[in-house]
């Protein structure tokens, strides 16, 4: 099969840990351990977030109050170097005489976009409440709610075009596995004269992944996180974990905005262009990909099959 592999940002660095560069490795070593094997047999290309990282590194600018801090697209290029040599390298160690490449993608999107007066996007540390709305205070952030926690929220625009498009279909047609895209690329917008720039943004990794993944004509999407499946009625007695759904019936469901949502509108998106996508924990990616975990959302085949089934 043709892969696109999305590893969220919480795969990579899990709610609550701290940001120490050792344990970001011994996190991304554990991935590479479940990418691995899957990679020798599938053509397969890498995304992967980068919230918690970009945040951090937003936090490290505004160490120097004497200095301006960069941008965050800035920040985005810094941190998917920063991923992306860690994760090539591990993934290097386990696949000796297997071609990887790291590539710094761009990604456009509209200076226009609505998200840009609406940040929803979370980014960095997670803050019990009154500490969140103290930093918003002092340092003029947009927090809001993220699971039992609060986080920095920052605009997150729709990804319009991969400007790194031609070069990655010609790597992985060599058969190079590309880590691209990483925390959804470098938001980046033209100027009336067709000259590039970055926007203050952190694109959605699901939406970068899904655009990469239907220009790229793969099988399947699968977005790897920290948990084991999409769960209905999630936080109550009555959660459930799905093992299939279809676009529609997924449709009517409600999921949190700042963590599943992105990752359940990426996989409807796949499933309307008539292809498939997973969401499940990045441990048990073999058995998503054999149909023994995780969730797969895909097309309809008949008029009365049921839109949900759950393990």
């Amino acid at each position: 099969m043709k892969l696109v592999l999305a590893l969220g940002g919480n795969a990579l660095l899990k709610r609550g840990q701290a940001p120490d560069p050792e344990l970001q490795r011994a996190n991304i070593a554990m991935a590479a351990t479940s990418l691995a094997p899957v990679i020798r047999r599938h053509a397969s290309v890498l995304t992967h977030g980068n919230g918690p990282q970009v945040g951090m590194l937003a936090l490290q600018a505004l160490a120097d109050p004497a200095r301006p801090p960069f941008p965050l697209d800035v920040l985005g290029a810094e941190s998917e170097g920063m991923i992306g040599y860690v994760l090539e390298q591990e993934l290097f160690n386990r696949l000796p005489g297997h071609e990887i490449a790291t590539l710094l993608t761009q990604v456009e999107v509209d200076p226009g976009d609505p998200a840009f007066s609406r940040p929803d996007k979370p980014i960095g540390p997670v803050y019990l409440q009154a500490e969140a709305e103290g930093l918003a205070q002092s340092r003029g952030w947009t927090v809001a709610r993220d699971g039992d926690y609060w986080r920095r929220v920052v605009a997150s625009p729709r990804p319009r075009r991969i400007l790194a498009l031609p070069a990655i279909r010609r790597l992985a047609d060599a058969g190079v596995t590309v880590i691209c895209a990483g925390g959804g690329g470098i938001p980046v917008a033209r100027g009336d004269d067709g000259a590039l720039f970055g926007l203050e943004a952190v694109i959605d990794k699901d939406a970068a992944s899904a655009l990469l993944a239907l220009e790229l004509g793969v099988d399947a999407l699968v977005m790897l996180t920290d948990v084991a499946a999409v769960m209905t009625d999630f936080g109550t007695p009555a959660q459930r974990a799905l093992r299939r759904a279809t676009p529609d019936a997924l449709e009517g469901l409600a999921f949190a905005a700042g963590s599943m949502g992105p990752k359940v509108t990426a996989a409807v998106a796949m499933a309307r262009a008539g292809r498939r996508a997973a969401i499940g924990a990045i441990g048990e990616l073999e058995a998503i990909l054999a149909g023994e975990a995780g969730t797969w959302i895909e097309p309809a085949h008949a008029a009365d099959e049921p839109g949900l089934a759950w393990w």
